[in-house]
Formats: structure tokens, sequence, C-alpha cells
């Protein structure tokens, strides 16, 4: 099979801890007798998580987690295979995509993995036996966090939710130099111009804004940081970029790039100080965070004058270029290809160890959003130091006891 015909020939090349997993348990097929949903964006490394599952003796149902950003040939590969079903499918309309999460979960999936608690939120409002007899979940964004956590303080969630976005192997990598990364480069690419010298602001500064301002300040770019949060924003004062209000930012920045989870991060009274040319661009989950609806109003002219680009004229003269539609801009715009295969690798990881721990042990865990326990996130950490060869230090005997004895008072006598 050449690798046109095989869409995960080139990312199983650069996910070699899923690819571990995947060999680690085909024999035994742990996984066996359960069927997985998986909610995630369904390019060519997801593809991969839901392949190491499979392999692992699982039935997986896979949807996409934002409509825009489906690959139609990794879900025509993915549907052949014994055992996987795809409920997505490449430029699905929003409506299809609620449609095709509901078809999946009147499948009575045993567990959900999710991004954007795009299935957990609905089997709990529309599929609620379904809810009751999920053995658990795991969720793998910030937004998606956000809302678990909101259920389990009304009291609506009904199984055990392992937080795969908040544990180190998953936020200071795919957060960090994942968002940060692709963000960018799909910026760039998008609309063929530079990062180097612009103004660039940045709207959050969470782990996913702090790769974004990183990353744009390495590149060159002069980085503005707005934030609602008090240490947040002294952290990204210290870390070296210019903090202040979005409205004293509006008038400065030749790039916006929003991170932050929440809804009209970018609106009306913001576009009137822009300058001409400025580019608008998402990174956070949901297509909230710019006022669409308030830029359209606002506007005299839209046009489309590059693929992935919506130009609206302003009353005074203005353009105001906003790339891929307010989506994600490093999955949905049209040379978009995600995160890097390598810092997915690990994020997907984290989601088979999550399926795999609490399917396989018992936990006696009630409903709840539950840190993923550190040996786990651990494993994935030295399988990833194992695929690139790199070697570390050993705790000591010696250094154990120390650490062990709280009466060590630092003497050598």
């Amino acid at each position: 099979m050449s690798p046109t015909d095989d869409p995960l020939a080139w990312a199983r090349e650069y996910t070699p801890v899923l690819q571990s997993q995947g060999d680690e348990h085909e024999d035994a097929e742990p996984l066996s007798g359960y069927t997985i949903a998986v909610a995630t964006h369904m390019e060519a490394v997801s593809g991969c998580l839901v392949e190491a599952l499979n392999r692992a003796g699982a039935e997986v149902l896979f949807t996409a987690s934002e409509p825009q950003s489906t690959h139609g040939d990794v879900v025509a590969y993915l549907d052949d295979i014994d055992g996987i079903t795809g409920f997505a499918w490449e430029g699905m309309t929003d409506e299809e995509f609620d449609d095709a999460q509901h078809e999946l979960l009147e499948q009575e999936p045993d567990f959900i993995l999710d991004d954007g608690c795009e299935l957990i939120s609905k089997c709990h409002a529309d599929h609620p036996e379904v809810a009751k007899q999920v053995i658990g979940g795991g969720e793998q964004t910030t937004a998606g966090i956000t809302r678990v956590e909101a259920m389990e303080e009304e009291g609506v969630l009904e199984f055990p939710v392992y937080g795969v976005n908040d544990t180190p192997m998953k936020h200071f990598f795919d957060n960090v130099h994942g968002t940060g990364e692709s963000a960018l480069v799909n910026v760039s690419i998008t609309t063929n111009t530079v990062i180097t010298g612009q103004t660039v602001v940045v709207a959050g500064y969470g782990y996913c804004g702090r790769g974004i301002a990183r990353k744009a300040r390495g590149l060159g770019a002069q980085t503005v940081v707005t934030e609602v949060e008090p240490r947040k924003a002294l952290q990204a004062h210290m870390d070296g970029h210019r903090v202040m209000s979005m409205g004293e930012a509006a008038e400065l920045g030749d790039i916006f790039i929003t991170s932050t989870g929440t809804r009209d991060v970018l609106r009306r009274e913001h576009f009137e100080e822009m300058q001409d040319g400025a580019q608008l661009a998402n990174a956070g989950h949901f297509d909230v965070e710019i006022d669409l609806d308030g830029l359209e109003a606002y506007a005299d002219d839209i046009s489309e004058p590059k693929d992935g680009i919506t130009r609206y004229e302003t009353p005074d003269g203005r353009y105001l270029n906003l790339l891929a539609n307010g989506r994600l801009v490093n999955l949905t715009g049209p040379a978009s290809e995600g995160h890097p295969a390598e810092i997915i690798d690990t994020t997907h990881a984290m989601m088979f160890v999550t399926a795999y721990d609490l399917i396989t042990r018992d936990h006696d865990l009630g409903p709840g959003l539950y840190a993923i326990p550190d040996r786990l996130d651990r494993d994935v950490a030295e399988r990833k130091l194992e695929t690139l060869d790199i070697d570390i230090d050993a705790v000591t005997q010696a250094q154990q006891e120390y650490a062990d004895d709280w009466r060590n008072e630092g003497s050598s006598f």
C-alpha cells in the first residue's frame, strides 16, 4: 500500500508512543468487549489514536469535535476497518455535526474520550439513560474541562472523567508547543505574510496563549497579551510581554489571536479601533471568541480575497481580515493539518491510558472530574524519552532516604 492509499502512514512514523501502546496490547486485547466513543479533530494523528484503541481490542465509534476539521480520507480509511465506525465526514454542516454525534450516542458506548465536552454534555442532556451506563470518560481540552467542571458543580455528572487537559504530558506540550506553533504557522500560511516585525496581540495567557505569545516573540514579533485573570497577567508581564486591556491593544495590533475559552473577546468596540489590514484569528476550541455577528453588522461590505480569509470593509474604509471563519485557525484553515504529530502523540497517548486505566482497573470512583494518576503521566513521559533515545538519571537510595526522612536537617554528620 502506498502512502497515498494509507493516510495514516506518515503520522504513524511520528507517533511512536501511540504505536508502542498499540503494540503492547495488540495480542492480549484488554479493551475487548468495550465500545469506546471518540470525539476529536479527525485528521491523521487522531486516526492513529482510533487505530491504537482498536488494536487493543475496543470497538471504536468516532466523530468530529469540530465540523470543519475533518479529513475525508482519514474517515474513509478508518471506516473500512472492522470494529471501527465513523460518524463524521468532510464538509459536514453544523447541523449534520450535531446529528452525527447524537447518532453515535444512540449506539450506547461504554466509554467516552472527548474534545470540548461535545459527547459528554450531549450524552447527559439528551441521552440520560446512556449516561447512566457509561463507565467513564476523558477530556482533552481546556474548554471541555470548564464544561465538565460546571456539570460536576451542578451535580449532574453521571460518571468519572479524567482531566487529560490538566496533566503535565498534555498541557506543557500540546497546549504550549502544539497550539503555539500550529496557530502561528497557519496564520502565516493562510495570509502568506510574515510574523516577524508585526505586533501580535494574544488574548488569554493560559498554556495555549503562553505558547502563542512565546513563539510569536521568537519569530521576531512585538507581543501584547490581554487577560482578565490578574495572576496570569502578571505572568505575561514577567515573561516580557506588554500587558494591557483589549481596548488599548485594539489600535496597536497587526495580528490578533484569541485563546481564552470564552466568548466575545473581540467585539465591535475593538473592531472600531483596529488598524487597516488587521488579521483576526481564533485558537480557542469554539468559534465564539470573535463576535462574528457584531463584525458582520459593523461591516459595509464582505468579500473573500483569498481562500480562508473573509474581508470585512468598515464604514470608514478599513479592511479587517478574518481567518478560517473564526474557527480554529490551526485546524480549519485551507492548509491546516493541526498540531505537529510528535506533540499530539503524547496527548493521544494520555487519552489511550485514560481509557485503559478506567476500564481495566477497579478504582471505585464515583461521578466527578479527577486528575490523571501521576503514574500514568510518568509512563507516557518515559515512553516518549525512550523514543527520543534520551537517558535520564535514577534516584539513588541515599537520595530517596533523604527525601523520605522528614527529620533530616541537612547535616552530613
